[in-house]
């Protein structure tokens, strides 16, 4: 497992502020200034301009730590309402990328729609978006979804049996489903077709209300509050590429 592994011994040498540029805190010349006025040390020491770093030095700057440029970042984040997942479309009123603020650049393995919610994973590892993004793994995402009228017994056996989606000229894979309320069902998909849940609750005669994204393979939002993430823990992401890239 060590092309994940978080930690490591980085033996190439660069000047600091080349470094601190390169993880995407700042520019070069911000960096410098940052440097001369006593917010950056390194490895406990104050560091000076001109100083040559590796991403096995610990840089601090302002109390924080620097993660460095070539480190596998992954985290959780929760996608609030309203947010879009895109990069460059310059009509969204908030982008994904500009709602997260990390010191390594990561994006996004799989998307939300814009009125949905929920667990999204962001990462800078593009074999970790790839594994994920493949039709063929089967990775599990489960989702709590709110419909427009009482949910029946019929309802229930059809999503779970399978639904022939018409505008994509597909039946979506059989799947697992459990009424909690109702208006509501929670439902575990192993295949990621465009607007999948919605396709399918439409096609029976129902109308989603609301869609959360509570859990990715074996990542889970768990304490999470809408606009906040988390970086995944050593254990999480030894379960989570071991599901993508080995079984």
């Amino acid at each position: 497992m060590g092309t994940w592994r978080i930690s490591g011994e980085y033996m190439e040498k660069e000047r600091l502020n080349k470094y601190l540029a390169a993880c995407g805190l700042c520019s070069r010349r911000e960096a410098d200034r940052l440097i001369e006025e006593g917010a950056v040390s390194v490895n406990g020491g104050r560091a000076v301009p001109g100083m040559q770093v590796s991403a096995g030095d610990q840089i601090m700057v302002n109390g924080k730590s620097i993660h460095g440029k070539d480190e596998k970042v992954v985290l959780a984040y929760y996608k609030p309402v309203g947010v879009t997942c895109t990069e460059k479309d310059k009509f969204a009123d908030k982008k994904i990328t500009d709602m997260v603020k990390f010191p390594v650049r990561v994006t996004y393995a799989g998307r939300l729609d814009k009125d949905s919610e929920g667990l999204m994973i962001l990462t800078n590892d593009g074999g970790l978006i790839n594994a994920m993004m493949r039709g063929s793994g089967g990775h599990e995402k489960e989702y709590v979804v709110r419909v427009n009228k009482e949910i029946s017994d019929e309802f229930i056996r059809h999503m779970a049996e399978g639904v022939y989606l018409s505008e994509l000229s597909v039946t979506t894979k059989p799947c697992k489903i459990t009424k909690t309320g109702k208006f509501t069902f929670k439902i575990i998909l192993t295949q990621g077709l465009n607007r999948q849940i919605k396709r399918m609750v439409r096609e029976l005669g129902y109308h989603v209300y609301a869609i959360k994204r509570n859990r990715i393979e074996n990542i889970t939002l768990g304490n999470l509050k809408p606009g906040q993430f988390r970086r995944l823990g050593e254990d999480e992401l030894h379960v989570l590429y071991k599901s993508c890239f080995f079984e």
